[in-house]
């Protein structure tokens, strides 16, 4: 799985990119660059306010499972995943439901 990892380009994401919520994630979408290539890129990001380095952990942990069942990454799509307080604990058919309508929303293709 491609993922971002400069700096710059996260900032550019959270600047530019389209923000669609959900209780269980944040994503944020925005349409992969033409001279990098269709091949679509994720990240994770799971803030202090979760809690400590484990639940922070787990919870990037549980996004990137729910990310692999959902087909991701996405073809011309770069996408950040925002953990929440409940993305931790949720259960993976509920976090897959979510991980599908936040991406359908942001019209990426899914």
């Amino acid at each position: 799985m491609r993922t971002i990892r400069s700096g710059r380009e996260m900032d550019e994401m959270f600047r530019e990119g389209t923000r669609v919520t959900h209780h269980l994630a944040i994503a944020l979408i925005r349409q992969t660059p033409p001279e990098r290539g269709p091949e679509g890129r994720v990240a994770f990001v799971a803030g202090k306010k979760l809690g400590n380095a484990v639940m922070r952990n787990r919870s990037k942990r549980v996004l990137r499972a729910a990310v692999r069942r959902s087909g991701g990454p996405w073809a011309g799509a770069d996408v950040v995943l925002i953990a929440r307080s409940g993305t931790a604990h949720a259960a993976p058919e509920r976090l897959d439901e979510a991980m599908r309508a936040v991406i359908r929303r942001a019209g990426a293709p899914c």
